[in-house]
């Protein structure tokens, strides 16, 4: 989408109510479910975690591909997800359609490094990105990143620029 201004423009994903909520102008315009993280709540390296706090969208990936395009590496793989290409590979964490990579903004929360070690966002290649549509929203699922329905991806996608600001909050 052209001409979108960030600074009235933000996200904010609510892990306890597992939604997404895109506000234009301070108001509501849409509210999505969401998967985040299976092992709960954190920023740590390798903790399988969904990060907290203020963050922005790093980069935005996948814009012009189709609906279920695979994505390896943040790179289109040429696949199609489909039930065959899943039975095929039924480990795979399904990265699908789009990708908005975020960047945290605050050190040592989701930002660098604390006294724990790495907790930074960008380098945990933390992402909201499409799923299966066969994968449950509103239940926390996901290996860290925040998980939404393709189609809604693409909406969301269309609506936010690299610099949106995204904020993770616990209730």
């Amino acid at each position: 989408m052209k001409n979108i201004n960030i600074s009235k423009t933000q996200v904010i994903i609510n892990i306890a109510a597992q939604t997404l909520t895109l506000y234009h102008n301070e108001v509501m315009s849409h509210h999505y479910p969401i998967s985040t993280a299976k092992n709960g709540i954190g920023s740590q390296q390798d903790s399988g975690c969904t990060p907290l706090g203020r963050h922005v969208i790093a980069q935005k990936i996948g814009g012009n591909a189709p609906m279920n395009t695979v994505f390896v590496g943040r790179v289109a793989t040429g696949e199609v997800y489909n039930a065959e290409l899943e039975s095929q590979h039924p480990q795979r964490d399904w990265i699908l359609s789009r990708i908005l990579w975020l960047r945290g903004l605050e050190d040592g929360v989701n930002k660098g490094s604390n006294e724990q070690g790495g907790c930074d966002t960008y380098q945990r290649y933390i992402y909201i990105h499409g799923t299966p549509d066969s994968e449950p929203m509103g239940v926390p699922l996901s290996h860290g990143c925040v998980r939404m329905r393709n189609a809604d991806i693409i909406e969301l996608f269309a609506q936010v620029a690299e610099g949106t600001p995204i904020t993770l909050i616990d209730s």
